[in-house]
């Protein structure tokens, strides 16, 4: 074993023992309220909706903790096993070592790797989402869904893979900051395109249908400064009993997005309070500095692979030396690599970008008790999607700070009282 293949074995160890930590954790802060909710929480749910909550949480995590250890073995043994070099050499012998030969290279291995996980998803959506009630998709929805997936990422992520690799060949050195604004680029695309272009060949998206709903979010939306043209309701329901509301887009293209169980589920009252809210993200500026920090990491990110790609010991490390000058110095390998194992290192520092997320949806919640005059209607929305999607109401604060991009119902509620 290399030394970076040690490192790597180190690392894969402590990241899996720490999530398996975490789960844990979480299941004995389960198990310890399980028969009567903390102070502050009895009222959202009756005894039997906490008790099947309760139940939802442990059945997810539990299976987690099993997926969890499956990944780790995946990816140990990928990366361990000499199976990329074996593969990237039979690829080439094949192929030749051409950009779209490596470009597609990378699209086959990631779809290879991908595969085991499959019965994971499958038993995820028909087992325990079926279980408790949430599974509204058919069997041959969900593999249409997967098939149309496929495709749509390699009509989109071939030819960019393609343009990213050959950036090396036709820039040189600085390759890395035009690739860094290619996709920079195209993720601002993305975020116009993909509600127009992509959306649509999954679900259904309808403007809001005439009537006092759509007058008082209108009205709001106008109050409020955001100027929506219209609002649109997706078809979720198709797929899943989970409710849930977003904002895409930006600039004119801006669109606010509800799911139809949602709107099953709230009153008006409350569904304006959840429009005030998205439309808080938009007025507090939330996008651009999500973006600004996405830019940031995949700036650091282009430049730490742009480093590893002139490393020889890297490639040595890892098995692709005795390959000779077609692996060594490879974008599509280096790229691959990075991929596979930065998850150990960003999984540290996942809590720094939840902390600022959380900071977000406070923000927005205190705009959207401004808007509606109080804070009770975003309160009742909250418990009432709390009660509906069988939250865990009182998450371990260590699993919390590592896993959730929101605060806890109680700790929005206590913020938006005390603001």
């Amino acid at each position: 074993m290399t030394t970076l293949e040690l490192i790597f074995v180190v690392a894969l160890v402590l990241k899996s023992g720490a999530e398996l930590l975490l789960e844990k954790l979480n299941r004995g802060q389960v198990l310890k309220f399980s028969d009567k909710a903390p102070e502050g929480l009895g009222g959202i749910m009756d005894d039997d909706t906490y008790a099947k909550s309760n139940l939802y949480t442990l059945a997810k995590s539990r299976f987690g903790s099993i997926e969890l250890i499956f990944d780790a073995v995946i990816l140990a043994v990928v990366i361990l096993s000499g199976l990329l070099p074996a593969l990237f050499s039979w690829w080439s012998g094949w192929l030749g070592d051409s950009n779209w030969a490596s470009a597609l290279f990378l699209v086959f291995l990631t779809t290879l790797i991908g595969l085991p996980n499959i019965p994971f998803e499958y038993w995820s959506q028909f087992k325990i989402e079926e279980t408790f009630g949430f599974n509204r998709s058919t069997i041959k929805l969900w593999v249409m869904d997967k098939i149309k997936g496929s495709l749509i990422g390699f009509v989109i992520g071939f030819p960019l893979l393609w343009l990213l690799i050959s950036l090396v060949g036709w820039l040189g050195t600085w390759w890395w900051l035009y690739a860094f604004a290619i996709m920079m680029v195209f993720q601002l695309l993305m975020m116009v395109l993909y509600p127009m272009l992509i959306m649509p060949l999954f679900n259904k998206l309808s403007p809001l249908e005439d009537g006092t709903l759509k007058d008082r979010l209108m009205e709001l939306s106008d109050r409020s400064g955001f100027k929506a043209k219209t609002i649109h309701v997706i078809d979720g329901s198709k797929r899943s009993g989970h409710s849930n509301a977003y904002f895409t887009g930006f600039g004119k293209f801006r669109r606010i997005v509800l799911y139809d169980t949602l709107i099953e589920q709230l009153s008006e009252e409350e569904l304006e309070a959840v429009l005030a809210h998205e439309i808080g993200h938009y007025k507090k500026g939330h996008i651009p500095k999500m973006i600004t920090m996405s830019a940031v990491m995949m700036l650091i990110g282009f430049w730490m692979i742009n480093y590893l790609l002139h490393s020889s010991a890297f490639f040595e490390g890892f098995g692709f030396a005795a390959l000779g000058e077609g692996a060594t110095g490879n974008l599509g390998i280096a790229m691959l690599l990075f991929s596979m194992i930065g998850g150990l290192a960003m999984f540290w520092i996942s809590p720094l970008f939840n902390s600022r997320s959380r900071k977000h949806e406070y923000e927005a919640d205190a705009f959207a008790r401004d808007a509606v005059k109080g804070w009770e209607p975003l309160s009742r929305a909250l418990r009432r999607l709390s009660e509906k999607n069988l939250s865990n109401l009182n998450p371990h604060p260590l699993y919390s700070n590592f896993h959730y991009s929101h605060p806890t119902l109680l700790e929005r509620e206590k913020a938006m009282q005390e603001g």
